[in-house]
């Protein structure tokens, strides 16, 4: 139930963080404005260093990419979807380090946009409860943490 609560405060951190983002409603592209890079705080999506060198992570808590995705709409839905949270966000806003023209975002099949790099849709995985966790790594060969240009790591 703690992760439960845990991943319900860093995605409405992320959300809230949206919510203050740019005027734009694109929704396509990546808010590069001075003020998200002023402060590391402001961002969406960050780097992070973990066990397995530096990844995307958003609220400290890793990203993955779904290779079945295959860099297109998202195809993690229901059961799926409750194991693996889509990092929903309607613009994105990253970090030092970040290219903000890899980052957008795509819908997803019940209208929500979900935040992606070069393409790749981003997700959470209920199996991490803290910064750093990276226990979605490799699972069922398919779910791989993500590097800062998009490579998911170790994905075949």
């Amino acid at each position: 139930m703690a992760l439960r609560r845990l991943m319900a405060l860093a995605l409405g951190v992320a959300l809230l963080a949206a919510a203050c983002g740019s005027d734009s409603d694109d929704g396509s592209s990546a808010d590069t404005s001075e003020a998200a890079d002023d402060t590391a705080e402001s961002a969406d999506i960050e780097l992070a260093d973990t066990g397995l060198g530096t990844v995307l992570v958003s609220g400290g808590l890793t990203l993955y990419g779904f290779t079945p995705d295959a860099q297109g709409p998202s195809v993690c839905n229901d059961d799926c979807e409750a194991a693996w949270p889509p990092l929903l966000l309607d613009e994105v806003t990253v970090g030092e380090g970040l290219d903000g023209s890899l980052f957008g975002t795509a819908a997803r099949a019940d209208g929500t946009l979900q935040a992606t790099i070069d393409g790749w849709p981003l997700y959470f995985f209920s199996g991490d409860a803290a910064a750093g966790d990276t226990n979605g790594q490799a699972v069922n060969d398919v779910w791989w943490v993500v590097e800062a240009d998009g490579t998911l790591v170790g994905a075949p």
